[in-house]
């Protein structure tokens, strides 16, 4: 008998759960969009990929911090797709250094320097990209005018030859 009763008063229970109201929330719409580009731009470095730093001397390089040789250069872009609004560039490679951001010197007999990059007056760090240039594309071209230059990194440059790289990634829009 008990456990007829304790069936009969677990029926109800679930037959008085199953017909209680519910709260519902309320819908929404979820809008999507996107674009598809036919191709990547044409990307050229002052019209081919080197940029070549002026001589300096030593001594305008005295002090850990101190710059010199500021060396305009451009990114340009052709040939994108006419859909394609932006260009955000992001820096990597082995030549990064972790703490400044600044580019290490890999020349065999280097001078205690390192190669900054500059977007406009901005430092870019290129281990995390402050900085880095978003290049506006119109009608399939576009540009970012940029600066390198020696930065003494951990104490007064010495004479010595200074070269290095840096490869970058441009996520189009």
């Amino acid at each position: 008998m008990n456990k007829t009763l304790l069936s009969t008063a677990l029926v109800a229970v679930m037959a008085a759960t199953a017909f209680a109201p519910t709260a519902q929330a309320a819908g929404g719409t979820i809008n999507i969009s996107g674009k598809v580009l036919t191709d990547t731009c044409v990307v050229s470095v002052n019209g081919g990929s080197t940029v070549v730093l002026p001589t300096v001397m030593s001594s305008s390089l005295t002090t850990v911090g101190s710059v010199a040789g500021a060396t305009a250069f451009t990114v340009g872009l052709t040939g994108c797709d006419t859909n394609t609004t932006s260009a955000t560039m992001a820096f990597t490679g082995s030549n990064i250094n972790a703490t400044t951001g600044n580019l290490n010197n890999t020349a065999a007999s280097g001078s205690n320097v390192q190669v900054q990059l500059l977007n406009g007056a901005s430092v870019i760090n290129t281990n995390n990209n402050t900085n880095a240039p978003v290049i506006a594309v119109a009608t399939g071209t576009g540009s970012a005018s940029l600066k390198a230059q020696y930065i003494a990194a951990t104490a007064a440059a010495t004479a010595g030859l200074v070269s290095t790289t840096v490869n970058f990634t441009l996520s189009y829009l």
